[in-house]
Formats: C-alpha cells, structure tokens, sequence
C-alpha cells in the first residue's frame, strides 16, 4: 500500500491552482469538474508520477472550522521536503511568498513555514 492521493483544504480553488504552480513550482496533474468544483491535483516535477496534492475545496463548515483552528494555533497543513532550504526560501521570497518561519535548524532537520494564501500555513523541510 502506497500513498498516492494526499487533500489541502483550499479557500479558492483557482487562487491556490494559481499558488502551487506559479509560486512553488508544482505541474498540474488533473483539473476535472465536479459539481460546482473541480478534481485538481499537482505533482512534483522530479516525480510526475508520484503522490498528487489534492486542491480541496473547504465548503464544508467542518473542514472550515479544522482548516481555521489549526491555522490560527501556527500549526502547518502539511509539509514538503526539500533539498536546499536555504535556496528555496530566497526563491520563494523573490516571488512574494510570505514566511511565518525563516530557516531554522532543529537538530538534524532544518525547517520554514509560510503562507499558502488560501488558509494554511506550509512547512518545508530538509534533511
């Protein structure tokens, strides 16, 4: 058993497609209508066929409450793993990502936080 399919809760579908591919780089994998929302999902570029990130939307009023709280208590949605924060944080400021964490060194890992601008806060990682 794998993982293949990981959800984000998202405020706006098309402002966080926007986010994850224009700002951090993600390819979009699928963009399927769904009602009055669609089924989109992103991929890493080094691995197209990996796990894909699911843009949910947060129409209902409990994943509205969950996304809100943990938001609001500074506690990440998720997190990405990189291999040279350093290089990825100064990047990601050039193209106006807001961080709630610079790079910090805890024991072997070195982590940052930022804004994804549709209601989560985005921890990145390197080993």
């Amino acid at each position: 058993m794998k993982i293949i399919v990981t959800s984000l809760f998202v405020q706006d579908q098309e402002k966080a497609l926007d986010f994850y591919s224009e700002k951090l780089g993600f390819v979009k994998k699928h963009d399927v209508p769904v009602g009055e929302f669609r089924w989109i999902t992103l991929v890493s570029p080094e691995d197209q066929e990996g796990t894909e990130l699911l843009l949910e939307p947060n129409n209902h009023p409990a994943a509205k409450e969950y996304q809100k709280k943990i938001f609001a208590e500074g506690i990440p949605a998720t997190m990405f793993g990189i291999a040279d924060i350093r290089k990825e944080y100064e990047r990601l400021l050039e193209k106006g990502v807001k961080f709630t964490m610079e790079p910090t060194k805890m024991g072997e890992i070195t982590i940052a936080v930022f804004d994804d601008t549709c209601g989560n806060l985005i921890q990145i990682m390197q080993k």
